[in-house]
Parts: C-alpha cells; sequence; structure tokens
C-alpha cells in the first residue's frame, strides 16, 4: 500500500456461495453504507431454526461509522433481517423504495419495533456524504420498486445491481437500460451483479407470456381455480387480477402475507379494483367458475394455504374432484420434494394441477439468465467485477461469462461471505478478511443456538435420547436399586426388554464401579457417557444422546 493511500472496501456479509442472506457492505474511511438485509431460509438439517441471519460483529464494532442501510427491494432474501440487524446495531436511518417501506412497517408493526427513521427514496434520489454519493436506477424484477444502487466513491463507481433482469414487455417499468448504458460511459470501476440465473442459459420469460398462459387455463376451465404464488410477486397478483376480471371471477385470498401484498397493492394502486376481492362467505353464493382462490403455499410450506387444502385441514375450503390447481412458482432450491408431496396429495384428490414446464408459462423468473448477464456486463463495461447473490457454481459460471465478455480473469473477484475487495485510484485487490458467518434464529432466541445445539438435534431426530435415572445413597455411597432407563425416538420400550435389561446392567456396573472411588456428580455422568456409548453402538449400530439423572435418597428405598 503507498503512503497515504486511501482505499475503499467492499465486502460481503450474506449473500456469497448462498441464496438469500444479502448484505453488501461499503467501506472508506470513518463512513460505511450497508446495502440489504435479509434473511435465509434454513434447510431441512437445521431442525428447530426459523431463520438464518447475518454475524453483524463487524458493523457493532464499527458502529459509529454506519451512515444508512439502503434496501434495493422488498423480497424477504433482502429486507427479512432488518429486525434483527436493529437488535444488535445502532442504523441512523433505512432508505428503502416506497413498496419495500411498506413490507418493512409491518414487519416492525409484527414484531414491536420502534423505529422512526425510516424513508422512502425514488428513482431520482441522490444521497451525498463525505465519501459517498448514493443514486438508485430503476430496474425490473417480481416486486414493483426493485432498483440499482449507484455507488460514487474516491477510488470510482461501484454499481450494484440487486434483484434484476431484462424484459423488454414487463408488467411494471422497463429498466433503465439508458441510465446504465450513461454510467457505463462514466466509466465503472466495480460491478456486483445478481446470479441467481447464472447456470440458465438465454433469456428468461416475459411476464406479459406468464399472463398470457394464465389467461389459457382460466379461459379453458369453468372449475373453480385455486391459484398458489409467491405474496411477494405482486406484478403476478396484479395480472391474476386483471385475468379474473377479464373472466368474470372473484377472488378470494388465503395467508396472512398474501393478505399483506393484497392490502399492500391497493394501497399504492397498483391494483384498483377493490370490488374483484370478496370474503370466503361470499363464495358460497357464486358457481364455480366464478371463483378464483389466490393463497400461499407454492413452495410446500406445511402450515400454509395450499397445503392445507391438499391435506384437508383448512376449515373454510374443501377441495372438489374437478378443481384446477395452478403453482405459479417455481421451485426454490431444497423444496422440492415438498412441493410434489403437496401435488400428489392434491392429484389423490382427483383434482387437475398445472405447475411451470416448458409447455405452459405459468411463472418466470425474476433473475437474470445468462444472456441478460452479459447484457448487464457489456452495458455496465465495468474494469473490475464480484459476481454476488448465488452458490459458489452461479458465482463461479458468471465469472466465466465475464470473461467471455472481455474482462480480465484478474479483475474478477469470487468471493467468500467476509472477503474484501479494495478499491484504490490505481485498481483493486483482495483485501484482509473480516468475520463473517451464520446466526441462527430459534423463535426469539438470536445466536445463541450453535453448532453444538444442532448436531445434537440431528443425534435426537436420528438415533433418539436414552435417560438413566440413578438413586445414590449419598452417605454410603450405594446404587440403591437397579437403574431406570427411559428413551424417546430410540427403541419401542415393551419390545426391546432385553436390550434394556443389558444396558441397566452396564449402568450399574459402570456406577458400582464409579463410586468406589471418590466422585462427584459431573464426574459420574461423563463417566457413564463415555463407557455407554460404544456398548450402546456396538449392540445397535445407533449413538443416541444419553442423558443420566442422579437423584440422592438419603433412606433406603
Amino acid at each position: 500500500m503507498k503512503n497515504n493511500e486511501k482505499v475503499t472496501t467492499i465486502f460481503a456479509l450474506g449473500g456469497l456461495g448462498e441464496v438469500g442472506k444479502n448484505m453488501y457492505v461499503v467501506e472508506h474511511e470513518n463512513e460505511i453504507i450497508i446495502i440489504d438485509a435479509g434473511v435465509m431460509f434454513p434447510e431441512g438439517d437445521l431442525l428447530g431454526i426459523d431463520y438464518v441471519i447475518q454475524d453483524v460483529t463487524y458493523l457493532k464494532q464499527n458502529e459509529n461509522k454506519i451512515k444508512a442501510l439502503f434496501i434495493t427491494h422488498g423480497h424477504e432474501d433482502h429486507i427479512g433481517g432488518i429486525t434483527f440487524l436493529l437488535q444488535n446495531v445502532n442504523i441512523p436511518v433505512i432508505y428503502a423504495p416506497r413498496i419495500a417501506c411498506d413490507l418493512i412497517r409491518n414487519k416492525f408493526a409484527d414484531r414491536n419495533v420502534n423505529y422512526k427513521n425510516l424513508e422512502i427514496y425514488d428513482k431520482d434520489s441522490v444521497f451525498k456524504y463525505k465519501h459517498f454519493e448514493i443514486s438508485f436506477v430503476t430496474t425490473t424484477h417480481s416486486i414493483p420498486d426493485s432498483f440499482a444502487i449507484v455507488i460514487k466513491t474516491p477510488n470510482g463507481i461501484i454499481f450494484e445491481t440487486g434483484d434484476f433482469k431484462f424484459d423488454l414487455t414487463p408488467i411494471g417499468p422497463m429498466a433503465d437500460i439508458h441510465k446504465m448504458a450513461a454510467l457505463g460511459s462514466e466509466g465503472v470501476k466495480l460491478l456486483l451483479s445478481d446470479s441467481t440465473n447464472a447456470l440458465s442459459p438465454g433469456f428468461s420469460a416475459s411476464e406479459s407470456c406468464v399472463d398470457e398462459a394464465l389467461s389459457d387455463v382460466f379461459a379453458k376451465h369453468n372449475s373453480r381455480i385455486i391459484l398458489a404464488t409467491f405474496a411477494s410477486n405482486i406484478y403476478r397478483i396484479k395480472h391474476i387480477v386483471e385475468t379474473c376480471r377479464k373472466n368474470n371471477r372473484k377472488i378470494v385470498t388465503f395467508g396472512r402475507s398474501m393478505e399483506t401484498a393484497k392490502e399492500i397493492a391497493l394501497k399504492n394502486n397498483l391494483i384498483t379494483d377493490k370490488t374483484i376481492f370478496i370474503e370466503p362467505s361470499e363464495a358460497k353464493n357464486l358457481k364455480k367458475h366464478q371463483i378464483c382462490i389466490l393463497c400461499t403455499g407454492s413452495q410446500g410450506e406445511p402450515l400454509a394455504a395450499l397445503s392445507r387444502i391438499a391435506n384437508g385441514t383448512h376449515k373454510q375450503i374443501e377441495l372438489i374432484p374437478d378443481d384446477i390447481v395452478v403453482f405459479s412458482s417455481s421451485p426454490i432450491p431444497g423444496n422440492r420434494a415438498s412441493i410434489n408431496r403437496i401435488i400428489n396429495k392434491l392429484y389423490l384428490k382427483g383434482v387437475k394441477v398445472y405447475t411451470n414446464t416448458e409447455l405452459s408459462d405459468i411463472h418466470t423468473s425474476g433473475h437474470a439468465k445468462q444472456e441478460e448477464q452479459k447484457w448487464m456486463l457489456r452495458i455496465i463495461k465495468p474494469q473490475y467485477f464480484m459476481p454476488m447473490h448465488g452458490e459458489y457454481r452461479m458465482l463461479k459460471t458468471h465469472g466465466d461469462l465475464a470473461i467471455d465478455c472481455g474482462i480480465p480473469k484478474e479483475n474478477i473477484f469470487i468471493c467468500k461471505n467476509g472477503d474484501t475487495v479494495e478499491l484504490t485510484k490505481d485498481g483493486a485487490r483482495l483485501g484482509k478478511r473480516v468475520q463473517a458467518g451464520d446466526v441462527y434464529v430459534d423463535g426469539s432466541r438470536i445466536g445463541d443456538i450453535g453448532s453444538v445445539v444442532i448436531k445434537d438435534r440431528k443425534l435426537m431426530s436420528q438415533d433418539g435420547i436414552l435417560v438413566t435415572i440413578l438413586n445414590i445413597n449419598p452417605l454410603t455411597r450405594e446404587l440403591l436399586i437397579k437403574p431406570n432407563i427411559t428413551t424417546r425416538g430410540f427403541v419401542l420400550v415393551n419390545e426391546n426388554a432385553e436390550l434394556l435389561s443389558k444396558i441397566e446392567n452396564k449402568v450399574s456396573e459402570i456406577v458400582v464401579k464409579a463410586i468406589k472411588n471418590s466422585y462427584n456428580y459431573v464426574d459420574l455422568k461423563n463417566q457413564i457417557i463415555l463407557e455407554l456409548n460404544p456398548f450402546i453402538n456396538e449392540l445397535t449400530g445407533r449413538r443416541p444422546i444419553i442423558l443420566p439423572v442422579i437423584m440422592e435418597v438419603r433412606e433406603n428405598i
């Protein structure tokens, strides 16, 4: 580093090597700006975990430098972590687009968060700080009010795309390609670009194609239509409303997040016809071809409306054989098995199911595919490139696309969360890592569920629990009666009397041997676990969690 060289540092605390948990940080001397604060939904192996959020230790340590949190758009993987962030770090102000602001305010109300400094920005907003100038570029995504963020720094322009696609016939506004091109001509030092669909060749389908495909489904059938989609895809909801209006259908909504999305769309005049929505009780007075049920559960979530409908446990809807169920969504990685279970249950009920296929475009992604990613690279013409928002294979493939578009391999940074890229007047380089990682949210508990707890939960889910209850006279140091063995999720007690008898005898042997010597409860418990574990494993091939319980009894039983 040259003497007095002032570097601009860029890094992710979430969003690299994963889909979700997005949080990107730009720092120059005594100023930090943060872009997005999302959550990631846990895979099935994170038992009991509700959300995965960022380790924000670095932000806490540098709290006095933070100027603002900027939100690109209102999806959960970009705003879902805000309430958790505010519990740990002082954020002076949050700037977000109009729709995202409404969604964030709902989160504040749900979690009783009293935060006053939430401000709306639009495409013309500009925020100036000592070292940064922040402006915005309209992009196309599956939710209204989506933006790329432009950060002018002393060491060049950083362009962060947010989630984007290029749709030439969108339902909402067009991406501002001209503004992007002007920035490209001005000179962009570093591009951070959405990598979610880097493995998918070609162009993503236009939202207008989905409109046509859904219209065909509605026109073909005179049955009741049950349509599941992402509640956050407000543009999809908007043209479902238009399709229902054209086909003389009324809409009944089910699912809390769907209700919220409907209210936000009505409030912001994205949907203007309130009369198309009816209460469930009103639907009883209509014929089947006059009804569309719009619900959550397109990802097979067990408590969502569609899952309860498929299981026959929904209090207000019962499937009938000629129902049509439409999944206007694609599976999020990890959800395919859950979705398939729901689809099979629906088929068992005799209903017809439509899913998104090459023959039926009833969903399109809000993320750019390869040709659109190349287009972004060509328009912005960055000197350096850092793929973001994706698993490692997506980031790597996006990096390869950048090489195809003329960016030198040495100018491409495939980073992990915590890796830093340092911009200087002369170029860019990798810097020192900052602390980054996963923090688990379990109900109201944040961060106190570590890998050891998760490992224990996995063991319990696979091999169960075995509890040994010991009655010991502390004065005579005698085991008064045989140990009592209780199990949960290990074996059926009634069918494994011989096995449990062997375990009881082994525990007795361990205890008798141990208490001949001076002992304390901790040492005795550890000795039981140490010797009993391999003994049970040899007998059964399983390793249950062993919980010794010692009860002091001062008189003979």
